[in-house]
């Protein structure tokens, strides 16, 4: 049966693979372009369904890279129900709480309760971890389940699909049938702009920088088992334990007019110092401890209206890239990962139907944590009297009531709409 081609991503080779592709029986899983957090939650959370899948990933090998990465109990949630918590547990790090102080005093504005509080109210942890251990033991998993085949080094080039399956080939002429495609390609999703949606992202006038400090080197204000956030006109930091305690991760978030596609430009220690605005002796000290820095500039993208085509669905960041102000980038990602999985196990004859499906589940959801995203960020960066009316608030306001205010968020359980 031929396949009658949708848009191709441009590769003779890949489109002459598509023309004399034969499935080998094979068409019944689902394939993920992807090989991150998004794309191989997805493929545990379809093996818990008895889905098999195909996580096809670009990289030659899987060097996942970045610094922390903050979990809520609504992402922790997820990991104990894929059964990568206990794996994962003694790499991470269990904050007792949240404080955030001003950037330029170093005045502590508040500190909300995580730890036993968080655990007890929403029956999951709040959890601190290095974006590259959490990576890894989502890959270890994959690996050993013998519903998920990986393949590394496949760069998708060329997409085709009918009404039973769907057809995917690389560069090289290598090519692969499925049910479905989840195209989980990161906020730069190729497969995104040429088969759904051709918004690109923009970029925000803001990068981030982060880097990653020995527990040996930290100065001693540092050692605290809490997230810390400081606050600044147009610029925050926020650090906390990673790695079992033994490091400490930190990001800065500042206004910065370099705009490329980099994940991991390496800058020197003194730009980030230099363009920091004036803050607090202990801040300035612990930035001076950082061996080196990677920067990556913050990308902003409306949430598209579709994430799905025929037998195609986005995931994580390809369908949603979500600003880094409220911690929950990668946790979308999982909770895409189940959603997804749900939807195809409780309608496996209708694989278009049931991504519409998903799409309806999610999109409210993801919408609003972007909103409250970007409010975070506008909050986080207010100077003048708008500032001093901010930090009054966090002073006097309860910390318990101020995290309750979150529960929309953090309570969020596989099956719930929003």
């Amino acid at each position: 049966m031929s396949l009658p081609q949708l848009d191709p991503l441009a590769n003779s080779n890949a489109e002459a693979a598509v023309a004399r592709a034969h499935d080998g029986g094979c068409a019944d899983r689902v394939l993920i372009a992807g090989g991150g957090i998004g794309g191989l939650s997805t493929a545990l959370a379809l093996a818990q369904r008895g889905i098999a899948s195909h996580v096809l990933e670009r990289r030659p090998a899987f060097h996942e890279e970045g610094a922390g990465i903050q979990l809520g109990p609504n992402g922790t949630r997820i990991l104990q129900h894929l059964g990568v918590a206990d794996a994962l547990r003694a790499r991470v790090g269990e904050p007792e709480a949240l404080s955030v102080r001003d950037g330029a005093s170093g005045a502590k504005l508040t500190r909300m309760p995580l730890g036993e509080w968080i655990t007890a109210r929403h029956g999951a942890p709040y959890w601190v971890a290095h974006r590259k251990d959490l990576h890894a033991v989502l890959a270890d998993a994959a690996r050993a389940n013998p519903l998920i085949s990986l393949s590394l080094g496949f760069g998708a080039s060329q997409v085709a699909s009918d009404d039973q399956r769907v057809c995917v080939a690389s560069d090289a002429g290598e090519a692969h049938f499925g049910s479905a495609l989840i195209a989980a390609d990161g906020v730069w999703s190729g497969l995104r702009t040429k088969l759904i949606d051709d918004s690109k992202p923009r970029f925000s006038g803001k990068s981030a920088v982060r880097s990653v400090i020995a527990r040996e080197e930290l100065p001693a204000d540092f050692l605290r088992n809490e997230v810390t956030i400081w606050l600044f006109p147009q610029a925050h930091v926020v650090h906390y334990p990673v790695s079992g305690g033994t490091e400490l991760a930190i990001i800065v978030v500042l206004d910065d007019d370099r705009h490329d596609t980099d994940w991991s430009a390496a800058v020197a220690p003194d730009w980030v110092a230099q363009n920091m605005p004036a803050c607090a002796a202990p801040l300035q000290a612990l930035i001076r401890c950082a061996p080196a820095w990677k920067r990556w500039s913050l990308q902003s993208l409306p949430v598209p209206g579709e994430w799905t085509r025929g037998r195609i669905a986005l995931l994580g960041d390809a369908a949603h890239p979500v600003m880094p102000f409220f911690a929950q980038g990668a946790v979308m990602a999982l909770e895409d990962a189940v959603a997804l999985a749900d939807a195809l196990a409780l309608r496996p004859d209708n694989v278009p139907q049931a991504l519409r499906s998903y799409q309806r589940m999610r999109r409210p959801r993801v919408v609003r944590v972007a909103d409250a995203s970007r409010n975070n960020g506008r909050i986080y960066h207010l100077g003048g009297a708008s500032a001093v009316v901010r930090n009054l608030v966090l002073r006097y306001a309860p910390p318990e009531r101020l995290m309750a205010r979150y529960d929309w968020l953090y309570g969020w359980k596989a099956g719930d709409q929003v």
